[in-house]
């Protein structure tokens, strides 16, 4: 149960990250969340029941790639 006031989300809420961090191990890339969650660096998680959740970066979307528009040099007067 979480002692904290607001209560942090549980796993299965939407915003289950934003619970508190209760142990972190940066150097073995994870940490353990209020709510029983194992986060790790690569934003995968390890939810309570076991469940894993593939990474999910903001990184891993599409790259969308410009055109550069080419722009006339036109002489100062």
């Amino acid at each position: 149960m979480c002692p904290h006031t607001p209560r942090c989300p549980d796993p299965d809420d939407p915003d289950r990250e934003a619970a508190r961090t209760v142990v972190s191990h940066p150097e073995q890339g994870w940490s353990l969340l209020c709510n029983g969650i194992v986060v790790f660096e690569d934003t995968g998680e390890l939810l309570p029941g076991g469940t894993a959740v593939p990474p999910h970066r903001p990184t891993d979307l599409p790259v969308v790639v410009s055109t550069p528009v080419a722009t006339s040099h036109i002489p100062a007067a």
